[in-house]
């Protein structure tokens, strides 16, 4: 595959499976396997399905024993590195963390890390598909629903977090947003594309973390749909340069997750 460094899959991690495909269903319009995926054993692991075909990432359920292990609903994602060992022995090196170690999926080399700051995510590499070794994931998208479209890194030491991810995943910062008392929010890139942003800690957070903004063809249509889901509303939706807008939610089962899309009412 060509896209190192790139997010190349998303996952969420919640106990309620069914409950999360009903949510994202109405929300977003993906479709969420109601039964496990066969290759990953004895995980309970789903696909999440877009309109389209393809993959929009995974849902893994969080069984009793991971619940008491402090596993909490979230959503993860999923660096390429075509060396996991490596990356963990650099990324150790420099202040972060190993949470789950290397390990062997019918799907590629898996890690789960942190950075130093205390932000999780998995650093991958995969093994494509017969016939698809050079294709990139197409789980991001900078424009189109039921993809996330936004990376969003909120962290207690900006400047350290954007060192450590050009040091380790060769990103750029170029760019930023005035936010007056709470500080820039500062773009960052993956080659020529813009893939997120880098922001403070906000006040009341209690730790450093990724947050993914999807794609959805109605910014109202799906605000909408998430309190008649179950879910809760906390930023209501704000216009964002390009004339769309963002806003942020949890779903019922608390996974925080943000939404990006045009109004078009």
């Amino acid at each position: 595959m060509t896209d190192a460094s790139n997010f190349i899959w998303y996952e969420l991690m919640t106990p309620d499976p069914a409950g999360a495909a009903r949510f994202y269903g109405a929300v977003v319009g993906w479709t969420i396997a109601t039964e496990r995926d066969p290759a990953a054993g004895d995980v309970d692991y789903r696909m999440i399905g877009r309109s389209d075909g393809g993959n929009a990432g995974g849902v893994l359920a969080l069984g009793a024993d991971m619940l008491a292990g402090g596993a909490r609903p979230a959503w993860l994602g999923y660096i390429h590195t075509p060396d996991v060992d490596a990356a963990i022995a650099a990324i150790t090196a420099d202040g972060g963390a190993v949470h789950m170690p290397a390990t062997d999926l019918p799907v590629g080399r898996i890690a789960m890390v942190s950075d130093p700051q205390g932000a999780a995510f998995y650093i991958m590499d995969p093994v494509p598909p017969p016939g698809m070794e050079g294709q990139e994931s197409d789980v991001f998208s900078v424009d189109q629903p039921q993809r996330v479209r936004w990376n969003e890194l909120m962290t207690s030491d900006p400047d350290a977090a954007i060192a450590f991810y050009t040091r380790h995943f060769g990103w750029g910062q170029e760019g930023a947003m005035d936010m007056g008392d709470i500080g820039a929010y500062r773009f960052i890139q993956r080659g020529d594309v813009g893939i997120g942003a880098v922001m403070p800690l906000m006040p009341g957070m209690p730790a450093s973390m990724w947050s993914f903004y999807i794609g959805v063809d109605d910014i109202d249509r799906a605000h909408a749909a998430i309190t008649a889901n179950g879910g809760t509303i906390t930023n209501e939706p704000m216009e964002i340069p390009g004339g769309e807008f963002a806003m942020n939610g949890l779903d019922p089962q608390g996974a925080a997750f943000g939404l990006v899309g045009p109004r078009k009412s």
